[in-house]
């Protein structure tokens, strides 16, 4: 019966060339690789390596038995790497990044209930862009990244926008597609935020060609936004710039200007001087969980994921705002 050992050794022996780099390589004494590979030689029943020069030389048999047991090698790996994982979040921390309107809305009810589910689960939460929440997933400095994906985008596409690198909204990422699990949660649309005493503050929804005339208080990431004004047919006109959410709610109750919001991350009691209405024009945005495939089954992730979807459950039970909320459940029907 073949050996781990015996696989490592003539792995090892396949990328050092030799029997001496070969146990340096493994740590290894030397006669101890030469018994390993003729052990290996008498259960295979061919001969795998000839002297050439001052190294060896692997037969074609030999060649061949080493790739597989670099795959058999490299399987182990991820399997140890798999439950080392598994093991350090059974217990412990899980680390979360999250946009500013999954922080707002999602994350306080989601970690209660981790709280009351697992009280040994300690929640590290960061708040980040979407393309930084999704750095940190691809390297490893978080285990759970709550970013935003256009709609009608896939989270794995490509293809879309090459000056990003989160899924769905750019390049492809450095980890391959497969160890990353997609799970889609709710839909987040864009709301404008406009004085109560406002013309247009009893409609339902209100087209963005509509507000062509307004001043607008926007933050410095607004690129998508003056795009979407230039098919509306004209150019928004800028009186302020802040990337605080808070202060734009607030200049907007001063009668400052208008002001665009995600609906998830309005506040359960906004000022009353400030209504919300879903732009009509500009197409919502789905928030995603997204998190390395090893991750997934460890219990206090899994608890977490749990605990997440019963809060966007009853995110859109919650009496609010009735339009943002309308919509979103009807995007979460049809999804």
């Amino acid at each position: 019966m073949l050996d781990i050992h015996q696989l490592a050794v003539i792995a090892g022996v396949a990328r050092a060339g030799s029997y001496t780099a070969a146990a340096e390589l493994l740590g290894y004494t030397q006669p101890a690789v030469s018994y390993r590979m003729r052990a290996l030689e008498r259960t295979i029943g061919v001969q795998l390596a000839v002297r050439s020069g001052r190294g060896v030389r692997l037969t074609p048999a030999g060649r061949r038995l080493a790739q597989h047991a670099e795959a058999v090698l490299s399987a182990l790996g991820a399997v140890e790497d798999e439950f080392r994982t598994y093991a350090a979040h059974a217990r412990g921390t899980v680390r979360v990044s999250a946009t500013h309107s999954a922080c707002a809305s999602l994350l306080p009810g989601t970690v209660a209930r981790l709280r009351s589910a697992r009280p040994d689960v300690q929640i590290v939460l960061e708040r980040a862009t979407s393309p930084d929440a999704y750095r940190s997933l691809r390297d490893g400095r978080t285990d759970v990244a709550l970013v935003s994906v256009r709609d009608g985008c896939r989270p794995d596409d490509p293809d879309l926008d090459p000056d990003s690198d989160i899924p769905g909204t750019g390049a492809r990422p450095v980890a391959p597609e497969a160890e990353v699990v997609d799970l889609p949660l709710i839909s987040d649309p864009r709301c404008v935020l406009l004085p109560v005493d406002h013309p247009l503050a009893d409609l339902r929804t209100i087209p963005l060609s509509a507000l062509a005339d307004e001043a607008w208080v926007l933050d410095e990431d607004r690129d998508e936004f003056t795009a979407a004004c230039a098919r509306a047919g004209f150019e928004p006109r800028t009186v302020a710039i802040t990337n605080d959410p808070t202060t734009a709610h607030d200049l907007v109750a001063h009668g400052v200007g208008a002001a665009v919001a995600e609906g998830l991350a309005l506040p359960p009691h906004p000022d009353p001087r400030v209504v919300a209405r879903p732009l009509r024009d500009w197409p919502p945005r789905r928030v995603h969980a997204l998190l390395r495939a090893e991750t997934r089954r460890a219990p206090a992730v899994e608890a977490l994921l749990t605990a997440l979807r019963e809060a966007v459950d009853d995110r859109l039970a919650t009496d609010g705002d009735p339009a943002p909320l309308r919509l979103a459940r009807a995007a979460k029907a049809a999804g």
